[in-house]
């Protein structure tokens, strides 16, 4: 993670050395706790941010401030990121297929940026009253709809991207996707999506598989909702497997179904975890308007 007030940036790339981008995080603090305390150690003005392990174009702080220079009256700009797997790996391949949409997927009027690109006033952070510390998955989701409450929509820049490499095991997806669904337990997201995964999972495939073994026939409708259930994972495919042989573009359509039933194991493991640490704890309601506007989100402890 890193956030930071950025006074110049010639070469704004994750290798370029003298980039005199700017990040302060403690040790032992979680991600909203370091974002905090980069921001409010910053001048105020702009605040550009994004996560560590990402590769940043030379033109991203351009891209992703201009609509904040251009007008006083934009508060925040969301950015966009792509994938960038190794191109000669079956498996990264798939995964980003399988997890990251593309440009085109996007409706910029409901989109909420990541914080791996992202800008925004510095006022405006502290009027949505800064990322939630209690939260340490998915808190940039929170700290969008706050803000989005807060000071209005995010203005969209398409060209500001950054370039996010995912996960190149199979283990490390299940702990990453396992930890998000956590947080939306944490921080009771999207319920209707969560039950409606229970259901499939738990309900209609052993309905669909029973049927299946008294009436084979039920199998092409078991494979054909199988196929519907992949279908962006498999339109975004062909975009990506360029470098890839014959042999490694089977092996990568191969993994697109066993990388979505990871996944969805991980969230629904994860989930009820998080709504447990939810009842213990009673976090505070984050739909709530803040009644103060703290550069650390103390009304939040």
């Amino acid at each position: 993670m890193a956030a930071a007030r950025i006074t110049r940036c010639p070469s704004c790339t994750a290798t370029a050395p003298a980039c005199p981008c700017g990040s302060s995080r403690p040790p032992g603090a979680n991600i909203s706790q370091g974002r905090n305390l980069a921001i409010a150690a910053a001048p105020e003005g702009i605040i550009a941010a994004t996560d560590a392990g990402v590769r940043l174009p030379p033109d991203w702080l351009e891209h992703l401030t201009a609509p904040l220079l251009a007008d006083d009256q934009c508060q925040a700009v969301a950015g966009f990121f792509l994938p960038d797997p190794d191109p000669q790996r079956p498996f990264e391949i798939a995964m980003s297929a399988a997890v990251l949409p593309t440009l085109r997927e996007i409706d910029p009027a409901r989109f909420l940026p990541s914080s791996r690109s992202v800008a925004f006033r510095k006022a405006a952070w502290a009027q949505a009253g800064g990322y939630p510390e209690w939260l340490d998955y998915c808190e940039d989701l929170i700290f969008d709809l706050r803000l989005q409450n807060s000071v209005g929509a995010f203005a969209f820049a398409p060209q500001a991207v950054v370039y996010f490499k995912p996960r190149t095991r199979l283990r490390a997806f299940f702990k990453q996707y396992y930890r998000y669904a956590r947080g939306d337990g944490k921080a009771d997201l999207w319920r209707k999506r969560h039950v409606v995964r229970y259901v499939t999972y738990c309900v209609l495939l052993p309905l669909g598989v029973a049927l299946g073994l008294v009436f084979p026939p039920a199998w092409v409708g078991l494979v054909g909702a199988g196929l519907v259930y992949l279908r962006q994972p498999l339109r975004r495919l062909p975009g990506l497997w360029g470098g890839l042989s014959a042999p490694g573009k089977l092996q990568a359509l191969l993994w697109l179904p066993i990388i979505r039933a990871v996944g969805d194991v991980a969230k629904m493991l994860g989930y009820p975890v998080g709504w447990v640490w939810r009842w213990r704890h009673r976090p505070p309601d984050w739909r709530r308007p803040l009644v103060d506007s703290p550069a650390f989100g103390h009304n939040e402890r």
